[in-house]
């Protein structure tokens, strides 16, 4: 029997079947599976990345440079910027085409990087570009360098609580497949909810390599049927209302943003609001440095401190308690 011809190429070629690479190709193999995805779905859309380099992370920026032909081919145009800010900053503008005519793209979807300390010095561009929010057809994801132990840093860093203070979503794979399956997650999230969702690596992943399955069947996304949008929809990019409903609007967000995670089934995964005023859950999963798979807490007092962040155990978002299932907007219905 003939055996398959296999190249260096097929981490970046190959459209379905296996794959062997490591974190870092994963996450450069990312949005062209987004636009694969996307040009399935009848949408022309395209993709902007753009950050600033530091371990974990420290190779990226040089193998996004090296799959030029691949991305290019995918309309994913890649761009360093000379400081994390200013990364965030430009993937924010990459949600606003819809404000201006002759655009090429249906939506952009953006991909941004730093480290952890990058992550503390880019809070005002954070914050700003999570408010006015994700186009419905981009989509924002935060790729986020963790150093819990201090390994390659000045200092350790766990970026949750700085994402938890900007409202942002987090995600956390514990793998290189779920690099790639939470990556599309993530950016379905951020086009549902209108939140940017950030992404966490750690080197026990990064570093790491494994084969993986990809394909167009491979990721069944699912939009939560009983949650129940406001009018107007979630994806505002500029607020033009009164200050409170611009917070309620907020609001709105990380409830579907959580709805969308339950609908999923989505195990690790943070969601915190900064206004606790306004009665939002928070969600936390106990971090682990190793990757392993966390639980789920549920709570609907302001954020507790680190030593107390598990509460409510469940595999699953979807089957957790019915303390847990209080987290969803008055008026919506718990899918059975």
């Amino acid at each position: 029997m003939a055996l398959t011809a296999v190249t260096l190429d097929d981490k970046y070629v190959l459209d379905k079947g296996r794959i062997y690479l490591t974190g870092t190709q994963a996450l450069v193999r990312l949005p062209m599976m987004q636009r694969q995805r996307d040009v399935a779905a009848g949408l022309n859309t395209g993709c902007f990345i753009s950050g600033y380099r530091g371990s974990p992370l420290g190779g990226l920026d040089q193998a996004l440079w090296g799959a030029r032909r691949f991305l290019e081919k995918s309309h994913v145009h890649f761009q360093p910027a000379i400081n994390e800010e200013l990364g965030a900053t430009a993937i924010w503008g990459s949600q606003q085409i819809n404000l201006f005519p002759g655009s090429k793209y249906d939506g952009v979807f953006a991909l941004w990087y730093a480290k952890g300390p990058g992550i503390d010095r880019s809070g005002d561009a954070l914050k700003h570009g999570n408010a006015a929010g994700s186009a419905p057809h981009g989509g924002v994801l935060l790729l986020a360098g963790d150093d819990h132990t201090c390994k390659s840093s000045t200092l350790p860093h766990q970026s949750e609580y700085s994402f938890m203070d900007a409202g942002i979503p987090v995600l956390n794979p514990s793998g290189v497949q779920e690099l790639l399956d939470l990556g599309l997650y993530g950016w379905a999230m951020s086009r549902y909810s209108g939140c940017w969702v950030a992404f966490k690596t750690i080197a026990e992943t990064i570093d790491s390599s494994a084969s993986v399955e990809i394909g167009l069947e491979r990721i069944a996304i699912v939009e939560p049927s009983d949650f129940e949008m406001p009018a107007g929809g979630l994806n505002i990019r500029w607020p033009d209302q009164p200050l409170d409903q611009e917070y309620r609007l907020h609001k709105y967000k990380l409830y579907a943003a959580l709805a969308f995670a339950q609908a999923n089934r989505l195990d690790r995964i943070v969601i915190d609001s900064p206004r606790p005023r306004f009665g939002i859950v928070t969600t936390v999963n106990p971090i682990s440095t190793c990757g392993r798979r966390s639980t789920i807490s549920g709570s609907t007092m302001p954020m507790p401190p680190i030593s107390a962040c598990v509460s409510i155990k469940s595999r699953c978002l979807g089957r957790s308690s019915a303390r847990a299932s209080a987290i969803l907007p008055r008026g919506s219905k718990r899918s059975s």
